[in-house]
């Protein structure tokens, strides 16, 4: 468009870096020099998200991990990367969020911390399984996230810190990949 004025968002900052400091919230310490750390920082919007993800799942490609467990990782890390977009920044334009991604020990250690509004009450959605035996008219616009990101992580921890939220959890990795 000719006499635009919108700014372009920042690109995500994308980082490996070993050996690193870890914060002491559920972050691992590095087992080997071969571990990884990914972090980004990015837009809080649907373009953010979307690039977000794809430069996580090539920054996991030295795992070499089947379509399968890319995708559960991806669909984890897009209901909750959405979650802070819709709900978190549903007041705020210019939001950012931090993506921390460790692999180690056969897990994918992450960390989303982002500066939006908390959860209702401090915690997290119960997460419970929907209800499918109705109608498809009737069936629910939204409830899954919860439940699929409960469902497919371990040691899932959300707490308010100051005006940021910290959510962290960890997604297990096949056997072959322990020792990377």
């Amino acid at each position: 468009m000719i006499g635009s004025t919108q700014a372009k968002a920042a690109p995500p900052t994308y980082q490996y870096q070993t050996p690193f400091d870890y914060e002491a919230d559920h972050m691992p310490q590095p087992v080997s020099p071969k571990d990884r750390k990914i972090h980004l920082r990015f837009a809080a919007s649907e373009i953010g998200v979307r690039k977000a993800l794809k430069d996580v799942l090539n920054g996991l490609r030295f795992l070499k991990l089947s379509n399968e467990q890319l995708g559960r990782i991806e669909l984890v890390l897009a209901e909750v990367l959405n979650n802070v977009v819709e709900h978190a920044y549903a007041d705020h334009k210019n939001g950012r969020v931090d993506l921390q991604i460790v692999p180690s020990q056969g897990f994918l250690f992450c960390k989303v911390m982002d500066q939006g509004r908390p959860m209702p009450n401090g915690i997290m959605p119960s997460g419970k399984r929907a209800q499918l035996n109705c109608a498809m008219n009737d069936l629910p616009e939204g409830g899954f996230g919860w439940f699929l990101i409960r469902s497919l992580t371990q040691n899932l921890h959300y707490f308010r810190q100051g005006r940021e939220n910290r959510l962290s959890f960890q997604i297990a990795l096949p056997p072959s990949c322990a020792g990377k």
